[in-house]
């Protein structure tokens, strides 16, 4: 793959194992985000190595959701299509005594961690499978042992500066020499994900925190294949807003889910994008928006907090900015009546575009309002003196000076005879949509 030395080159890379998510999404974003401020080029990687578990289904929604969200890719690839190419990657590694085979069982590695734990010690791998004989290996897979591969750390730190943590090191003298190979022969993802990092010319790495030790094996097998290691920016995990862990949740907060709850794209990308860092919470339009402000300096040290209740105050205030032709498709599915005036009503008191049913049943489907007693012979007034032009303001002024109403006393019970509700629009635009006949009749208390 060409690529220009100067140019930023960053990937996502899912596993279609399962749906995408909002952790995944906000790893995605700052891809994408970093990519958008420099110029530069995201990548789609789909990690499909492990062929068991992933699915085509599960690939295919993770690109509907990136689409849908409009984080668009400028490269994509499958690493399914490349085992030929990993396969020399690890013969390379071979050749050059830094990748070995390993007959270890599950179990005898169980058994040496508990042991090393009663001795105090840590519990890496000791590399007892360096000093087997060819004899010794030769018995183990005539046993039926398949090894595993590990590759063999310097037990050196390794350093690097990372755009969020600042100046890391992580001490590989402390780490298990990593499997990159099972035993069945399928790869783990390491090795593939390092090969195409530097195969795709991959500038930056943006992920977790999760990955920082990684970072340390993976910068030694960089060197070893003979590129050069990445940037590093690892972000802070995100947990729920009392700092528990999203784990539970993470079905819940698919972008599936989200989408079908009626979630606007951009109200899912404002929140991540600014959830754990030095900026505001607010409502953004575009990504490009996003990206113009987006800087890793801004992202804080402490995890991000996720806060449903400030993602849909962030939906709502998109809706009430969104014109008539943006919903208009999905008002037309939910069978809404009134056009873009009724839209243009209704939207500042809606959270997600489904709320406008609601609405749209209050102002056309036969209904009788809320009347209490002592406002009965007030709204038989407000009908008899309510006009054919539905204008408000004209019976306001009537009710003044008609009746000794005025504030709040005047004001609601016009509101809840007409709506059944406390709150909701302006009624001067209630009336004029609802029309004078079927106002008329909820002020009388009838069903209309």
């Amino acid at each position: 793959m060409s690529t220009s030395a100067s140019q930023t080159r960053v990937r996502f890379a899912p596993s279609p194992t399962g749906k995408l998510h909002v952790g995944n999404v906000r790893t995605a974003l700052m891809n994408v985000l970093h990519a958008r401020s420099t110029g530069g080029i995201f990548i789609l990687r789909i990690d499909d190595t492990d062929v068991a578990r992933g699915t085509q289904e599960n690939e295919d929604a993770i690109r509907d959701d990136l689409t849908w969200l409009g984080m668009h890719w400028q490269e994509t690839f499958s690493q399914s299509k490349r085992f030929s190419l990993y396969d020399e990657a690890a013969e390379k590694l071979k050749e050059i005594g830094l990748l070995y085979p390993a007959y270890d069982t599950a179990e005898e590695l169980d058994r040496q961690r508990k042991l090393q734990g009663v001795q105090g010690k840590p519990p890496i791998y000791d590399r007892r499978a360096l000093d087997l004989t060819d004899e010794q290996r030769a018995a183990y897979e005539a046993e039926g042992r398949q090894p595993h591969w590990r590759f063999k750390l310097s037990g050196n730190p390794v350093t690097w500066t990372d755009l969020v943590r600042g100046e890391q090191t992580v001490e590989t003298s402390s780490l298990s020499d990593p499997v990159l190979i099972r035993g069945d022969g399928t790869y783990l993802y390491t090795l593939p994900s390092v090969f195409d990092d530097i195969e795709s010319g991959i500038t930056h790495v943006i992920r977790g925190e999760d990955h920082v030790t990684n970072s340390g094996a993976q910068i030694e097998i960089f060197r070893a294949l003979g590129g050069k290691e990445p940037i590093f920016a690892h972000t802070p995990l995100l947990v729920d807003k009392d700092g528990g862990k999203l784990s539970k949740r993470l079905d819940s907060l698919s972008m599936r889910q989200l989408r079908d709850e009626g979630y606007e794209p951009m109200a899912i990308l404002s929140l991540l994008a600014k959830i754990g860092t030095s900026d505001p919470v607010e409502e953004r339009f575009t990504i490009k928006q996003l990206a113009e402000e987006f800087s890793f300096s801004k992202i804080g040290r402490a995890p991000a907090r996720f806060d449903d209740a400030e993602l849909r105050g962030l939906n709502a205030k998109i809706l009430h900015e969104m014109t008539y032709d943006q919903v208009k498709e999905r008002l037309d599915a939910l069978g809404v009546e009134g056009g873009e005036q009724f839209w243009l009503s209704i939207r500042d008191n809606v959270e997600v575009v489904d709320d406008a049913a609601g609405w749209n049943a209050t102002l056309y489907a036969p209904m009788a309002g809320i009347i209490e007693a002592d406002d009965k012979a007030f709204c038989d007034t407000a009908a008899e003196l309510l006009g054919d032009d539905t204008d408000w303001s004209d019976l306001i002024r009537k009710l003044k000076d008609n009746t000794d109403r005025k504030g709040k006393g005047l004001f609601m019970p016009l509101r809840k005879a007409l709506t059944g509700r406390n709150h909701g629009p302006e009624m001067g635009r209630i009336l004029a949509l609802m029309g004078a006949d079927r106002a008329r009749a909820r002020l009388r208390g009838e069903t209309a």
